[in-house]
C-alpha cells in the first residue's frame, strides 16, 4: 500500500544548535571598542582608564611616593609646625596632591594612540602602493615604497608605514613596541607611570616631574632641619635615635633627588626647544646631519615653544575607546553549519536560516491520496528571507518573489508544461532513487540582485529531502 505523499515545510531555527553537545562554549559579547582594543594595553573602570600591559613600575613609583610623604607628614610635620610654621605642612600637603593629580593623569589617560587601519583601508592602501609601484616599474619586481614625503615649514619629512597598523605614521607618531600602538607625537614610553608619553599626556608629565621635584627638595630639606633642630637639644646621635624614620626619609630622598632634578631640566630644554626625547636621541634635527637642517617644529622662541607645549589645547582621543559597538561592526558569526564566518554583521548574525524539513504527514492540498502511476505537484520548497517569518502578499519590499502552481494531477496540467523524468531531474547524491516517481516542485524565484550580493553563500542554502510513493 503506497504511503501517502510527504510534504515540505518549512521552520525557523536558531542560528546555534540547541543540542548541548553541538552548541558552542557561550562567550562574553563585547559592547565597548575598549573590550575589542588590538595594543597591549590594559583597561579599568569602563575603559575609562588606560595603561600599559606591565605596570609594576608604576606601583613602586606610587609606593614611594605615598610611603615617603606619609612618613613626612606623620613624623616630621608635627614637630616642624610646633617649632617653625604650620606653614610647612600645609605647602608639602598641597605639593603632595599635585604630584598625585598629575601622575595619575598622565598613567590613566590615552596619550595619543592612533586607530589602526581597518581591513578595507588597509586594502585600498596597498593598492595605491601598488599602483604607485607598478608605474614606475619595469617587469622585474620591486617592492613597494613605504614612506612618504611631505614638506613642513621648508623642512622634509619622511612618513614611515607601520606594518603593524596599516597606516603611514604622521609627523613626529612612532610606533610602541611594548604597547603595540602608535602614539602620536611619541616622546617616549616611561615605565614609571606606566604609560607612554605622547601628545595628549605629555603636558601632565612634565608637571609630574617637575613638581615631582620640588616636593622631594621640600622633604629632603626639611628632613635635615627637623634633625638639626633636634641635636641642638639633644645631641646629633639621640635626635637619630628619637627619629629614625626622618633618617630614612632622607636617605630616600638624597638618591632620588639627582635623577629627578636631571630629568625635569632635560625635559625643560626640550620644551624650550619643542623637540620631543624620540627626535633629540636619534638626532632628527641635529647639525650633524647636514648644514641646512633645523627643527620645522620650533617657533623660534622659547616662551612661544613652552606655551604650545604647556598651554596649547588638549587634543580629543581618536579611539573612541568607550564607544559603543555598531551592529554593522564586522563579528565572527556561526552559521547553522557549525562553521564560523567572519566579516558577517551582527544584523545578519541574528537571522536564523531557513531550512526545509520533512514531516510524517499527508499533504493538506489533497484529500485524497494520489493514484499509483500518477504523477502529482506538491507544494513547492520556496527560499525565505533569513530570519523572518513569511510575509503576506501586501508587502511591497520583498526581498524573494515565490510564483506556487495549485496541486494538480500530471494529466490536468501536461498541457503546456514539460515534467522532468527521474533521469532528467538534479538531484544530491543519495536523496533519491533512480527509477522511483518523483515529485516536481514548479518555482520561479525573482530574486533581488542587492540581496544576492549581500548575503553569504552559506546562509542561504537549504536542505531539501524528498521522497516518493
Amino acid at each position: 500500500m503506497p504511503s501517502p505523499m510527504k510534504q515540505c515545510e518549512y521552520s525557523q531555527i536558531a542560528a546555534q544548535s540547541s543540542s548541548p553537545m553541538e552548541s558552542p562554549k557561550k562567550k562574553k559579547i563585547p559592547h565597548r571598542k575598549w573590550e575589542v582594543f588590538p595594543g597591549r594595553n590594559k583597561f579599568y573602570c569602563d575603559g575609562r582608564i588606560m595603561m600599559a600591559s606591565q605596570t609594576g613600575v608604576f606601583y613602586l613609583t606610587l609606593v614611594l611616593i605615598v610611603v615617603t610623604s606619609g612618613f613626612f607628614f606623620a613624623f616630621d610635620c608635627p614637630y616642624l609646625a610646633v617649632n617653625i610654621t604650620p606653614v610647612i605642612p600645609a605647602i608639602a600637603a598641597v605639593l603632595f596632591f599635585f604630584v598625585m593629580g598629575t601622575l595619575l593623569r598622565t598613567s590613566f589617560s590615552d596619550p595619543g594612540v592612533l586607530p589602526r587601519a581597518t581591513q578595507d583601508e588597509a586594502a585600498d592602501l596597498e593598492r595605491q602602493i601598488d599602483v604607485a609601484n607598478g608605474s614606475n616599474s619595469g617587469s622585474g619586481y620591486r617592492p613597494p615604497p613605504r614612506t612618504k614625503e611631505v614638506i613642513i615649514n621648508g623642512q622634509t619629512v619622511k612618513l614611515k608605514y607601520c606594518f603593524t597598523c596599516k597606516i603611514f605614521r604622521p609627523p613626529r607618531a612612532s610606533h610602541c613596541s611594548l604597547c603595540d600602538n602608535c602614539v602620536e607625537r611619541f616622546d617616549h614610553h616611561c615605565p614609571w607611570v606606566g604609560n607612554c608619553v605622547g601628545k595628549r599626556n605629555y603636558r601632565f608629565f612634565y608637571m609630574f616631574i617637575l613638581s615631582l621635584s620640588l616636593l622631594t627638595v621640600f622633604i629632603f630639606a626639611f628632613v635635615i632641619t627637623h634633625v638639626i633642630l633636634r641635636s641642638q637639644k639633644t645631641g646629633f646621635l639621640n635626635a637619630l635615635k628619637d627619629s629614625p624614620v626622618s633618617v630614612l626619609e632622607a636617605v630616600v630622598c638624597f638618591f632620588s633627588v639627582w635623577s629627578i632634578l636631571g630629568l625635569s631640566g632635560f625635559h625643560t630644554y626640550l620644551i624650550s626647544s619643542n623637540q620631543t626625547t624620540n627626535e633629540d636621541i636619534k638626532g632628527s634635527w641635529s647639525n650633524k646631519r647636514s648644514k641646512d637642517n633645523y627643527n620645522p617644529y620650533s617657533y623660534g622662541n622659547i616662551f612661544t615653544n613652552c606655551c604650545a607645549a604647556l598651554c596649547g589645547p588638549l587634543p580629543p582621543s581618536l579611539i573612541d575607546r568607550r564607544g559603543t559597538i555598531q551592529s554593522d561592526t564586522p563579528q565572527a558569526v556561526v552559521p547553522p553549519n557549525g562553521i564560523t564566518t567572519y566579516g558577517a554583521t551582527q544584523t545578519q548574525s541574528n537571522m536564523a536560516a531557513a531550512v526545509t524539513l520533512l514531516q510524517n504527514e499527508s499533504s493538506p492540498t489533497s484529500e485524497e491520496p494520489p493514484l499509483p502511476g500518477k504523477m502529482t505537484i506538491s507544494p513547492p520548497c520556496a527560499t525565505l528571507v533569513l530570519g523572518q517569518p513569511t510575509p503576506p502578499p501586501s508587502t511591497s519590499n520583498l526581498a524573494t518573489v515565490t510564483i506556487l502552481t495549485d496541486t494538480v494531477p500530471l494529466t490536468e496540467q501536461s498541457e503546456g508544461h514539460h515534467f522532468l523524468t527521474p533521469e532528467e531531474a538534479p538531484s544530491p547524491p543519495g536523496m533519491l532513487n533512480p527509477g522511483t516517481p518523483l515529485t516536481q516542485s514548479h518555482t520561479m524565484l525573482i530574486l533581488s540582485a542587492v540581496i544576492q550580493d549581500s548575503m553569504h553563500e552559506d546562509s542561504v542554502r537549504g536542505l531539501v529531502k524528498l521522497s516518493s510513493v
